[in-house]
């Protein structure tokens, strides 16, 4: 692995690769009895039929797999090897997922048709959500949301709507400094004004800071447990009670779920409301490779308040309940994406209650491990209380680094893409600076585990004997270091196709 090369192909655009009149596949020919009794024009609209046929690439099927190829090759992926992304939780995508989703009894499905033409699906739904809600000690889940910030922002919407049918205002959302960036945006968006609460020197949710903030003002609070440090919060029953005494709800961010699952439960800590990243903790694919999936489950009163629809069972057959006394209403068209939650249902399936339990054991052990090897390391510091075992993550500082030889934790990060690995993530949680925030999933080998901290090792010693060079990495990958500043610029962001074609032919002009 040390003598990794990535492979880097001047790829030209699928169309450019096309010839006219060149074929890759060939549709079978309508059949007479179609052509003569139907008219598109009786059919569609009129302003819905083409009045040209659709630019579509002209290429021969091996030229469309060579492309994609040597596109696949200029990436990397959980399939290359470790993607080690803190708070991201990017496990091993099971291949019996991947194909059975393909079933076509499932992909030719409408979400127009009848409930009784899907009962099947409707059945997996079902189900699926009876686990979710077991696992994490719920009652309900709503499946609609179609990702984790969705989730939070539904989360966040049924707070609002909890007090409001209450006739209570309460406009303050209470978040931890460590919290993942997209709590407060949520938050924000529902309504609320984020309170920040601080983290202690043990890497607990500060209580003083908790008890000198709640009031009657409180609706909730954000958090997830174990938390982005991946530290289990030793006092999450004495939060549930001061926030819970308050009057305000208990919101779970599942992103970290994958550290504890099958061992404790969101509910059974005192949370009113949990969203699960299906897309972390139940192996479906994250980004390109998705889409991502959010359930939101709750408990109690605030199942009312779930989005619509919830699958429902009658003794006779499945359908969709659409009623909506008090529900916040829809979140996504539809029921959700269906292609991951069939795939967490089948990833649930295929392990057991024992399998999901071993799933948190083993990254739990993953990271500890990971965290044994660096303890001699010098130049990375593990910030609050390094006697603590950490749970599926483990957040280093490169401060050593930085402070002495100015190596930076991107320059770590860059260093890492030359030796074949993936980056962790960096600059995150904001409390440590210089952060490198590591997560080994369940699937992570042992060896792997070790080469990752070997070269970490050995990226810290190159900091001290030739800094400079550290700071011109990558140099192995299909793409050098690219200047931050300028890639946020409209004239660096790779455009659609459609846009490069236009300045390729000079019909517009990026200043």
């Amino acid at each position: 692995m040390s003598k990794w090369r990535q492979s880097r192909w001047n790829e030209p655009l699928i169309y450019e690769l096309g010839r006219e009149g060149r074929i890759g596949y060939l549709v079978p020919e309508l059949e007479e009895e179609i052509k003569n009794n139907v008219k598109l024009s009786e059919v569609l609209p009129e302003d819905l039929l083409r009045s040209s046929a659709p630019e579509l690439p002209e290429v021969s099927e091996v030229e469309v797999l060579r492309h994609y190829t040597r596109l696949a090759e200029t990436s990397y992926g959980v399939d290359h090897g470790p993607v080690p992304l803190g708070s991201c939780t990017m496990k091993y995508n099971p291949r019996i997922a991947e194909e059975l989703v393909l079933d076509e009894r499932l992909v030719m499905l409408h979400p127009l048709q009848d409930d009784e033409d899907v009962q099947g699906l409707l059945e997996i739904l079902y189900e699926l959500e009876k686990w979710l809600a077991e696992i994490t000690g719920m009652d309900r889940c709503s499946l609609q949301p179609p990702a984790g910030a969705a989730g939070e922002l539904v989360g966040a919407l049924m707070i609002r709507k909890y007090h409001e049918l209450r006739g209570e205002d309460r406009d303050e959302m209470l978040i931890p400094d460590n919290a993942h960036g997209t709590n407060p945006a949520s938050a924000a968006m529902a309504g609320f004004k984020v309170v920040r609460l601080l983290t202690d020197e043990r890497g607990n949710l500060d209580l003083e800071a908790l008890k000198a903030v709640v009031g009657d003002k409180t609706a909730g609070i954000m958090l997830t447990n174990p938390n982005t440090l991946g530290l289990f919060e030793e006092h999450i029953m004495e939060i549930a009670d001061i926030v819970h005494g308050v009057g305000g709800l208990l919101y779970y961010d599942g992103a970290n779920l994958n550290g504890i699952l099958g061992i404790v439960r969101p509910g059974d800590m005192g949370f009113d409301i949990v969203h699960l990243n299906l897309h972390k903790t139940f192996g479906t694919p994250h980004g390109g490779g998705g889409p991502g999936a959010g359930p939101v489950c709750a408990k109690g009163e605030l199942v009312d308040l779930l989005p619509r629809p919830l699958i429902e069972y009658d003794g006779r057959k499945y359908y969709l309940d659409y009623r909506c006394d008090r529900c916040i209403g829809r979140i996504r068209a539809f029921n959700g994406n269906i292609i991951p939650l069939v795939k967490a249902y089948i990833y649930i399936l295929s392990l057991g209650p024992q399998g999901l339990r071993e799933v948190a054991e083993q990254s739990v052990l993953n990271t500890n491990y990971f965290i044994s090897l660096m303890k001699d390391v010098e130049g990375y510091d593990l910030p609050y209380d390094p006697s603590r075992p950490r749970k599926h993550e483990v957040v280093y500082s490169a401060k050593p680094l930085t402070r002495d030889y100015g190596v930076t934790a991107e320059d770590v990060a860059k260093n890492l893409l030359d030796h074949g690995l993936y980056a962790p993530t960096i600059y995150f949680p904001l409390i440590v600076e210089e952060a490198l925030m590591i997560e080994f999933t369940d699937t992570e080998t042992k060896e792997n585990i070790e080469y990752y901290a070997r070269v970490l090792k050995e990226i810290a010693e190159q900091a001290k004997e030739n800094p400079s060079k550290l700071r011109e990495a990558p140099v192995n990958t299909s793409v050098k270091r690219v200047n931050a500043v300028k890639a946020n610029h409209p004239k660096y962001v790779t455009p659609t196709y459609r846009v490069l074609r236009l300045r390729r032919e000079g019909r517009i002009k990026v200043l």
